[in-house]
């Protein structure tokens, strides 16, 4: 199993307990360089129009939002369907 399907793992077994920077790390991963950095936000670009949009942000404890981790999963599903569909 490589470091990404692990860390993948670990998101999908607990969302509510992520690191940012892991979140970040599998966004990279997943949909290449943000198009959007510098500010407190990160913004990927996916291959499909429309939601699930992938924006993350770090809240105070370092730790990725709930609902932000839940759209990655929820994007990284569509892009595997895609990919194997």
């Amino acid at each position: 199993m490589s470091k990404w399907q692990k860390l993948l793992d670990k998101l999908r077994h607990n969302p509510c307990d992520v690191r940012f920077d892991d979140l970040e790390k599998i966004c990279d991963q997943y949909f290449g360089s943000p198009r959007q950095l510098g500010s407190s936000h990160r913004v990927y670009k996916t291959p499909w129009k429309g939601d699930p949009r992938i924006n993350i942000q770090k809240s105070k404890n370092g730790k990725a939002k709930n609902y932000q981790v839940s759209q990655v999963l929820e994007a990284i599903n569509k892009l595997e369907a895609m990919n194997h569909g």
